[in-house]
């Protein structure tokens, strides 16, 4: 395997690791108070997590039809009424399994790192 084939390898693995625990970072930040969409969108550039742009809204759409969110409208100092999320029992209950389910396989991983 050339550095190239190399290279394209580990991008496509990052990718669906970040694919993989979006949804799940996306409850984490919902889970601290009612966020607006494109403060999620900044959070997640910030650290890298988000591929494009626009996985985002079909995610909170499907988050939303599980009922594990919500949103409200409020009025915007400067534009339109913006959307918040806000996670809802429901929700909580995921996240506290999600929680869970991470803190085993995160234990697995360090087990096999040694």
């Amino acid at each position: 395997m050339n550095q190239e084939e190399f290279n394209k390898l580990l991008e496509n693995t990052q990718v669906q690791m970040r694919k993989g625990i979006l949804e799940f970072a996306i409850l984490l930040l919902i889970n601290k108070g009612k966020i607006y969409a494109n403060d999620i969108l900044k959070r997640l550039k910030d650290t890298n997590l988000l591929v494009v742009e626009g996985t985002i809204y079909p995610l909170l759409s499907r988050l939303k039809n599980s009922e594990l969110i919500e949103y409200t409208w409020e009025e915007s100092k400067s534009g339109p009424p913006r959307k918040y999320y806000v996670i809802t029992e429901k929700g909580k209950t995921f996240l506290s399994e999600c929680n869970s389910q991470w803190e085993a396989l995160e234990k697995v991983i360090h087990l096999f790192k040694k």
